[in-house]
C-alpha cells in the first residue's frame, strides 16, 4: 500500500486513494438494506446530533452573554460620572455603582452555574452519541 495516499480504511488493501478505492469499505451503505432497528438507531443518531447542535448554539450564546456581561463589568470599574441602566430597551435608570456591579455580578455568578451545567449536559450528551454511534458502525459492519 503506498503510504503517501489517504486509503478508505487502515486495512485496505487497495492501492488506490478513497474517491477511487472500489473495496467493499469504501461502498456507501444502502439504508434500505439495513434492518429497521438498524434504521430507527440511525435516525436517532441523526435527531441526537441535531438537537447537539442546538445546544452548542445555545451554550455560545451564554458564552456571549458572558463576554458583555465581563465587558459592563469593566466599563463600570473605569466610568466617570452619573451611572444609568437600560431597562427592556425602551427605559433608562439612574442607579448606583454599587448596585449595578453587584447586579452584574450575580448576572455573572448565573451565567457561569449555566454554563458549567451545560458542560455537563454536553460531556454525557456526547457519550450517547458516539455509544449510539459505534453501536451502529457495529452493527453495519456485522452484516
Amino acid at each position: 500500500m503506498n503510504s503517501d495516499k489517504h486509503h478508505c480504511k487502515e486495512d485496505c488493501e487497495c492501492e488506490e486513494p478513497c474517491e477511487d478505492c472500489s473495496c467493499e469499505n469504501n461502498k456507501p451503505i444502502n439504508l434500505e438494506n439495513l434492518d429497521e432497528e438498524t434504521q430507527r438507531k440511525i435516525q436517532e443518531l441523526q435527531m441526537m446530533e441535531q438537537n447537539m447542535q442546538q445546544f452548542l448554539m445555545q451554550k455560545q450564546a451564554f458564552v456571549m452573554e458572558l463576554d458583555e456581561t465581563d465587558l459592563c463589568l469593566q466599563e463600570l470599574k473605569t466610568a466617570k460620572g452619573e451611572i444609568f441602566k437600560i431597562v427592556g430597551n425602551k427605559l433608562v435608570i439612574k442607579t448606583t455603582r454599587e448596585e449595578q456591579e453587584k447586579e452584574l455580578d450575580h448576572k455573572k455568578e448565573l451565567i457561569i452555574l449555566r454554563i458549567k451545567t451545560m458542560e455537563k449536559q454536553e460531556q454525557e450528551f456526547m457519550k450517547k452519541v458516539e455509544e449510539l454511534r459505534q453501536e451502529i458502525i457495529q452493527t453495519i459492519q456485522n452484516k
